[in-house]
């Protein structure tokens, strides 16, 4: 935001950082203010509890909200230089949102707003195991819910019982040549659902020996979490069992 005499800066986008880390919040002038005709406040944008307070040429710990004594800091001595940035320490759930620096002197102002997100990594898959028969198409499912980039995520579909690679997404694209030989060319993502966290797996004309445990392993730098898929052959696909299964299909 440009004030009439400076611009007060912040970071291009979101800082993303883990749990129990340190993160600094970017805010800087492009023009020196001297420190006694200066006055920056840090505010949580969504409830106005004050983090932190530089006044009358000084920090001011004291003026904190309890939730921050300790934990959030300025770089006193590139005050004078006009980096009035914060650094948050321990960063816990309760801290992900919103954060307004404002600075002010006698005849401007001027603030920005620096959103704070921390490393989130839940994976999720079915509740139930998926039964099909033989050469029939199916979908074990596996969900993402992370705010980490695409290109610092690595999924791989894993045969637990005979610790097999399925299929394996790394560097922001699918690696099929990577899978085993026997799931080579029968396995896919729904790529245009994975920008959404979508990594379920579809398993084309399965067989016999397709029957066991699957783990979609999700990893993101420190993090790691993982759902598990069991997949139940019922038997060759005849036309009993198709009928048998048009039966049990809703009507529309």
């Amino acid at each position: 935001m440009v004030g009439d005499g400076f611009t007060v800066h912040g970071p291009p986008g979101p800082l993303v950082a883990p749990l129990g880390s340190s993160v600094v919040l970017p805010c800087y002038v492009d023009e020196l203010i001297p420190k006694d005709d200066l006055e920056v406040e840090w505010r949580r944008a969504d409830s106005d509890t004050l983090v932190h307070l530089f006044m009358n040429g000084e920090s001011r710990p004291e003026a904190q909200h309890q939730d921050y004594h300790d934990r959030a800091h300025f770089f006193t001595d590139q005050i004078q230089h006009g980096n009035f940035s914060l650094r948050l320490d321990n960063l816990t759930a309760e801290d992900e949102g919103r954060y307004t620096c404002r600075v002010n002197n006698q005849k401007d102002s001027g603030e920005i707003v620096v959103q704070v997100k921390h490393e989130r990594l839940i994976v999720s898959g079915s509740d139930k195991s998926v039964s099909a028969y033989d050469g029939e198409d199916v979908t074990l499912n596996c969900h993402v819910d992370t705010h980490i980039p695409l290109e610092d995520i690595e999924v791989s579909w894993i045969r637990t019982d005979e610790d097999i690679l399925v299929l394996l997404f790394q560097n922001n694209v699918t690696l099929p040549e990577a899978a085993d030989e026997q799931f080579r060319d029968r396995v896919e993502f729904f790529t245009t659902e994975i920008p959404k966290g979508n990594f379920s797996l579809r398993l084309k004309s399965i067989r016999t020996e397709d029957k066991g445990v699957y783990v979609c392993q999700v990893f993101a730098g420190r993090l790691s979490a993982n759902a598990t898929a069991i997949l139940e052959q019922l038997g060759e696909l005849t036309a009993t069992s198709i009928s048998q299964s048009n039966q049990t299909k809703p009507t529309k």
